[in-house]
């Protein structure tokens, strides 16, 4: 039994999808960020960083998103959510993971809390538009990757293609959404009939609305 200690729509949800697809025995446990339960005495003990999420396996405890959807794709490879060694995509897999959490995510952290970057407050607006810009490359670049590819890494599902769903989640509410990207909008909709983004976003309450309603122009 594994235990995922996850908030809504945070970067737990990656580890969540695997959890669900590969049909493991889990435990969520909520860290409710609206009480600062991550920065809690308890909590650090499992996660000295203070971030979410946390999983649980045999005792111990690890923290940190893309690691934890290493260690699960694996420990469970029958799953074939990450090529196997030797694989030629095996590389490719962990460049864009890499890329996703060192690059694509990092922006967003910027962009959802500017004030952690600057120590003036009447910079932020410029720090938001600025980040605005850089997302906006990231997308671009996973757009073109996309132009001639089901999946990131092909015509395989991998763990980066639920990474990448979780993060476009997260790139909504922006001035360029990812729906503004016309592969990557038509990969998004085509993710989110997946049945475990569908039972997973409901157990969180996300709303896919966005991508089911997309129509990719003619």
């Amino acid at each position: 039994m594994y235990q995922l200690y996850y908030y809504p729509n945070n970067a737990s949800l990656a580890p969540h999808f695997l959890l669900h697809h590969m049909n493991l025995a889990y435990e969520l446990v909520l860290v409710d960020k609206k009480t600062n339960a991550q920065k809690s005495a308890d909590y650090l003990k499992l996660n000295p960083a203070g971030r979410i999420p946390t999983l649980v396996a045999n005792n111990q405890p690890i923290f940190e998103s893309p690691a934890i959807c290493i260690y699960l794709c694996e420990s469970h490879p029958e799953y074939a959510l990450m090529p196997a060694v030797g694989d030629p995509l095996r590389p490719i897999f962990f460049q864009w993971l890499a890329y996703l959490n060192n690059t694509l995510q990092a922006e967003l952290m910027v962009r959802y809390y500017p004030h952690r970057h600057t120590n003036d407050e009447s910079t932020i607006t410029h720090v938001v538009a600025a980040q605005d810009e850089r997302i906006a490359d990231a997308l671009s670049l996973i757009n073109a990757q996309l132009e001639h590819n089901q999946y990131l890494l092909g015509s395989d599902l991998t763990a980066c293609d639920y990474f990448l769903f979780m993060l476009a989640l997260w790139c909504l509410p922006l001035s360029q959404s990812p729906l503004a990207f016309v592969h990557l909008a038509a990969y998004l909709q085509r993710l989110s009939h997946i049945d475990t983004i569908n039972i997973v976003c409901e157990l969180e309450c996300i709303d896919l609305t966005p991508f089911k309603s997309y129509i990719e122009p003619i």
